[in-house]
């Protein structure tokens, strides 16, 4: 294999690619990245077993072939290079040259056949969404879903198809995020799966609002394309909770419109007073005022409060402040609705968007 890239070019494909590159890989060729030269393109593959990454840019190829390299290290090599052109050769021994200006190194690579294959999308059911609508999605739903909970299903996005209605949810049993989009699947029969959080968070650095997102579906897997990059992953198994229970009826909710910006700052103002021991924060709705109080032995007291429009009567509630917060931030408008019906059960936020945030509330704590 012979080639003559750019280093601008060879840095950002690498880089597209590195970060689904297992830091402690279950087998060693799992730290490499597979480099592959043929029919003008260079292509450069990644994965965990679980996700899986492709990105390509043309280039002058000189002799085609194969090798497998240790990413780390020739990112690391690529990114510190100053000349403007790279040649990358590699022999039959597994050795790479790279070549910049009279600079030469070689790094040891693997055969090309220990990589592990990329699935064949031929047989997937396939349809195209807008990127920055798709990004939105993910991003408003995956922060919600939990990181290392032994529930595995929990540790992704649950999503489901029906009727060109498009759904994710995110939740990790504390605080639910769920939003829905009218997309063209062109797909007849109802389908629903668990993307894996570490999949999700790939696909929101690769969408480009520019270009447009081709979804592949298969029964165990799922491939996003955009552009010159493919991320493909397996899907979780396992039973997703019935969201649907947990989701409050809002008929019969109390709605109260908060000023997203205020109701941020001031929690971050009174979260100040929570500790390790117990992240509450008490909510008081009560003569057109919301408090919002804090207290901890170790740390002190913090109480602030902001205008609402409520009249009715005195309503307490704790929730954890840092959910909350987050939540606002997901949220798009300048005022949100906040629904709630009493102090012990689920307390719901919503926008002028399709989506739907649920926090569940914490144990109210003596004055």
């Amino acid at each position: 294999m012979k080639l003559i890239i750019s280093r601008n070019e060879l840095v950002s494909l690498i880089g597209k690619i590195q970060s689904v590159v297992p830091s402690k890989p279950a087998i060693p060729i799992l730290s490499n990245i597979l480099i592959e030269a043929q029919d003008g393109q260079l292509i450069m593959s990644a994965t965990d077993l679980t996700v899986s990454m492709r990105a390509y840019v043309d280039v002058k190829i000189q002799v085609e072939g194969a090798i497998a390299l240790p990413a780390r290290r020739f990112f690391q090599l690529t990114r510190e290079l100053t000349t403007p052109q790279i040649t990358l050769e590699c022999d039959t021994n597994g050795i790479a040259t790279i070549t910049a200006g009279t600079s030469h190194f070689k790094l040891n690579g693997m055969n090309k056949n220990e990589f592990p294959s990329l699935p064949d999308l031929g047989s997937a059911n396939a349809f195209a969404m807008e990127s920055d609508k798709l990004k939105e999605m993910l991003y408003r739903t995956s922060f919600a879903a939990a990181r290392d909970d032994s529930r595995q299903v929990l540790n992704g996005i649950y999503t489901e198809i029906e009727d060109d209605l498009l759904t994710f949810v995110g939740t990790d049993g504390k605080r639910l995020a769920k939003i829905h989009q009218k997309v063209d699947t062109g797909m007849k029969k109802k389908v629903h799966f668990i993307m894996p959080l570490k999949a999700v968070e790939e696909m929101t650095k690769i969408l480009d609002s520019d270009k447009s997102a081709k979804l592949s579906i298969m029964s165990d897997k799922i491939a996003l394309e955009v552009g010159s990059i493919c991320l493909i992953t397996k899907l979780l198994s396992g039973q997703y909770p019935d969201v649907e229970r947990v989701i409050p009826d809002q008929t019969a909710m109390k709605s109260i419109t908060l000023h997203k910006e205020e109701l941020t700052t001031l929690l971050k103002q009174v979260s100040l007073f929570t500790s390790e021991m117990n992240y509450s924060v008490r909510f008081s709705f009560h003569d057109g005022q919301l408090k919002l109080q804090a207290v901890s032995n170790d740390i002190g007291e913090g109480k602030v409060n902001m205008p609402v429009d409520y009249n009715e009567d005195k309503l307490d509630i704790a929730f954890n402040p840092y959910f909350f917060i987050d939540i606002l931030k997901h949220c798009k408008d300048e005022t949100t609705t906040f629904g709630v019906t009493d102090s012990y059960n689920p307390g719901m936020i919503t926008d002028s968007s399709s989506a739907q945030y649920v926090i569940m509330p914490m144990r109210l704590s003596n004055e």
